[in-house]
């Protein structure tokens, strides 16, 4: 009732799927992980105290069964240490021997922790938000491609009447594109390191100079947390990848707009009718409406998610020399990219899936457009050495309102030979869809 974001109320169960994750509770999971990692590598490289076998599984129980017992129990020490990573250093310490504790945090700047905690995080979330979109919008799209790959749909280019195309391969071209940027975000490395202080790791080779600990940073990275070790960096990791994937998560929402608002247009012409659910109101005042709400919920989030996601990727990867603590204020607010784009996955597969299609509107709209035949036509005059084509449909077509007999009747008054007039008089405009039906099949998996 008293959340001042809607994510954390209204739409809270629509994006259950990310919220746990990137909250105070999974950051603070998160935290607790890579601590309890450390430690039990720094024992099974020999410079912590060996561990025996009933305190390790004890330790990776926390990690895989961390409740909010646990979370409360590292908010009550932060009470008092005013500092969240410490807070978890002393937590853990009440679960380990006294012999333990000075391995506990070892040789660590909260960095350390803090930037492959938000790797884990991350990953886990990139993950689930790549499956459900390929689920949920991917599949359908694809599904649609292939369904309507031969209806033939009136272009409208700037606003005006242009070529035919097919509605199938219009959402294939969106499938197309999501695909990419989709394979794109799922492909990022996510980078990570455990280097101290200033990433110099000064105070480890004073402890222990017999270790190589760059190769002991790589493979705790890399092998413990399955993470893209970053060797070069200050006292913060630098962010780029996470800048990298959140500006993809900017390019993804920028092309859903687009998608939206296409649907959207098509609705508005009657293209698309949209299946009606009789307890659901489209208007408080007009009863006959049914309003395209969810493509419109969903481009709103989608701005959302895309306006955050561009203000993180532009700051992030900036540190004053060293180390400032602005990403630290910005990190916590991922969940919000996250979960208005997953809110507007969701609202987007909600509208596509009252979506029915209306091909008699379809087909009045392209038989009331003859004139968009007048580019094959110059095209063919263009072929048979008419230099002056386009400007002789120019001069017959532009700005005028044609029917199909005028289009034949200029065809027939050219010099082309008798097979090229029979094949453009045979044409009509929802027949003039070149390869767009292949298209889809060579393009749309």
């Amino acid at each position: 009732m008293n959340t001042i974001s809607p994510l954390d109320g209204r739409y809270a169960e629509k994006i259950k799927d990310v919220s746990a994750l990137f909250s105070e509770f999974g950051l603070m999971q998160a935290r607790t992980k890579v601590e309890i990692l450390w430690l039990i590598f720094l024992s099974e490289k020999g410079l912590a105290p060996k561990m025996n076998e009933a305190l390790k599984i004890a330790l990776m129980t926390v990690i895989d069964n961390f409740t909010e017992e646990e979370f409360q129990k590292i908010k009550d020490i932060e009470a008092t240490t005013n500092h969240d990573v410490k807070a978890v250093e002393y937590f853990i310490r009440d679960l380990v021997p006294e012999n333990f504790w000075p391995w506990v945090h070892f040789a660590c700047t909260s960095e350390d922790i803090n930037n492959t905690s938000y790797g884990l995080i991350i990953k886990q979330g990139r993950d689930r938000l790549v499956n459900i979109f390929e689920t949920e919008i991917l599949e359908d799209l694809a599904s649609k491609s292939k369904e309507w790959k031969a209806q033939p749909l009136l272009s409208r280019t700037h606003g005006q009447t242009a070529t035919p195309t097919t509605m199938g391969k219009e959402f294939g071209v969106f499938h197309y594109r999501l695909t990419a940027i989709i394979d794109s975000i799922k492909n990022t490395p996510i980078t990570a390191k455990i280097n101290g202080a200033t990433g110099t790791y000064s105070a480890h080779v004073i402890a222990f100079p017999e270790v190589d600990w760059i190769e002991f940073s790589r493979e705790f990275i890399e092998k413990k947390l399955e993470l893209t070790w970053n060797p070069m960096t200050t006292q913060i990791e630098c962010h780029d990848q996470q800048a990298v994937i959140l500006n993809r998560i900017g390019v993804a929402s920028s092309i859903l707009i687009d998608l939206n608002r296409d649907v959207w247009g098509y609705i508005s012409l009657g293209y698309f009718g949209q299946k009606t659910v009789a307890e659901e109101v489209g208007s408080s005042t007009m009863p006959h409406k049914v309003n395209p709400i969810d493509f419109e919920n969903a481009e709103g989030n989608l701005k959302l998610a895309r306006g955050i996601a561009r203000t993180l990727s532009d700051e992030l990867p900036i540190s004053r020399w060293q180390r400032d603590l602005t990403d630290s204020t910005l990190q916590r607010n991922f969940g919000l990219v996250f979960g208005h784009f997953l809110l507007a996955v969701r609202s987007l597969k909600k509208g596509l899936g009252k979506l029915e299609i209306k091909p008699a509107k379809l087909l009045a709209d392209l038989q009331a457009a003859p004139e968009v035949l007048t580019e094959v036509v110059q095209t063919v005059l263009r072929k048979y050495g008419h230099a002056d084509a386009y400007d002789q449909l120019k001069a017959f077509s532009r700005g005028k309102a044609l029917s199909l007999e005028e289009v034949r009747e200029f065809v027939n008054q050219t010099d082309l030979p008798q097979n090229e007039k029979d094949l453009l008089n045979n044409l009509t405009p929802e027949t003039y869809t070149g390869e767009a039906e292949r298209l889809v099949d060579l393009f749309v998996k």
